[in-house]
């Protein structure tokens, strides 16, 4: 049974940082990303990361290029994702969700992961 198990979350002031994590377990996956939702909103994506190749080839959405990296240890089949500079307007629960099948160009889209871990609350006061 595959699983995604997100830790890491906390509140924090704005301007702080904050490092998550995705521990996977259960199956392979081709990508891993991250995503996240605030209430009212859609869920958004932030970046990803692929596992399969050695080179790790990483995306990021416009909104947090610069600021977040996503990172891989493939020995401890974890993804992380660290958060700097953060802001009021990036609380939100972030999701961990693995992509099993593979897919030309970026895993930028909810519908390339089949997989979704439970999230974890990210709170950013001013």
């Amino acid at each position: 049974q595959a699983q995604l198990v997100e830790s890491g979350g906390g509140a924090v002031q704005a301007g702080g940082s904050l490092r998550l994590s995705c521990a996977a377990s259960g199956r392979t996956f081709s990508n891993l990303g991250w995503f996240r939702q605030s209430p009212g909103k859609e869920r958004e994506f932030l970046a990803s990361i692929s596992i399969r190749w050695s080179t790790g080839s990483t995306y990021y959405a416009d909104s947090v290029k610069g600021r977040f990296t996503i990172s891989r240890d493939n020995a401890k089949n974890t993804v992380y994702l660290q958060m700097n500079s953060l802001k009021p307007e990036d609380t939100a629960l972030y999701y961990c969700a693995g992509a099993s099948y593979y897919y030309i160009g970026a895993y930028t889209r909810e519908h390339q992961y089949d997989y979704w871990g439970q999230g974890t609350q990210v709170t950013v006061s001013s």
